[in-house]
């Protein structure tokens, strides 16, 4: 697969490499690179589409009240136009967050290891290299988008906080970095999977799931187990260190 940069521009100008914290060594190459679709994040993240549910249904109640009360469609229409304002306000913050986190965030993925730089204001890099990364999981939540969550192995974490919203939803105690809104999320996760199993020498298998056949499963030894139901494939990982650099 060839290295996909989503059409953004290179807005970081100090980074040595676009969406790296430092230019890649020799024997290291990107295999993918690429940014959310800002319609999810809208609708997975920033809940745009509820929210606007949500103030519609605000706005028919209280022209319903008025009219209710013997008011004229005039002083009903004046009564919508009054709190409108605040519902654009609201819907438009949240759809500029998402548009502003897509632009902001780049996910990579080389032969060594997954990079998330993420980061309206203050951009931070989190590189995660595939010895620290225990399991993952693809979801595809349509339209062939979806996100791709990565498991942590051994004591390293990373604080909610931190990665939200690239995070695994709920997973408060052990937080997940989630790639969001990955399009064409099953040859990007199966990408992964290869690029992962090459480089801990283990073999990955493909195995149906109770939704759809795209999940994938490590094949490993017995002490270790894959749960490919979800949509997760996992594996016993050698030790390797976890950095975030800002």
């Amino acid at each position: 697969m060839k290295v996909n940069y989503d059409g953004h521009e290179h807005e970081h100008e100090l980074e040595p490499a676009y969406g790296l914290p430092e230019v890649l060594p020799a024997h290291e190459k990107v295999l993918w690179q690429g940014s959310p679709d800002w319609r999810a994040l809208s609708r997975q993240v920033f809940f745009v589409r509820k929210l606007t549910l949500y103030f519609v249904a605000i706005l028919a109640i209280r022209a319903a009240l008025v009219l209710l009360d013997g008011g004229t469609a005039t002083a009903a229409l004046k009564a919508v136009l009054m709190v409108s304002p605040l519902a654009a306000l609201a819907i438009g913050t949240a759809l500029g967050l998402a548009v502003m986190s897509a632009n902001t965030t780049v996910y990579t993925i080389t032969d060594k290891r997954v990079v998330m730089r993420i980061g309206i204001v203050l951009g931070v890099t989190f590189n995660l290299p595939f010895g620290r990364i225990a399991n993952a999981g693809f979801r595809d939540a349509g339209n062939g988008i979806g996100d791709i969550t990565l498991a942590l192995a051994g004591s390293d974490r990373i604080a909610y906080v931190h990665l939200w919203p690239h995070a695994r939803p709920w997973r408060l105690a052990r937080p997940e970095p989630m790639l969001r809104g990955v399009p064409d999320v099953q040859a990007v996760g199966q990408l992964l999977a290869r690029a992962w199993s090459a480089s801990t020498g283990l073999a990955v298998a493909t195995a149906p799931s109770p939704e759809a056949a795209r999940p994938t499963a490590v094949t490993r030894p017995a002490a270790a187990d894959a749960t490919s139901a979800s949509g997760r494939w996992s594996g016993r990982t050698a030790d390797a260190g976890l950095t975030q650099s800002a």
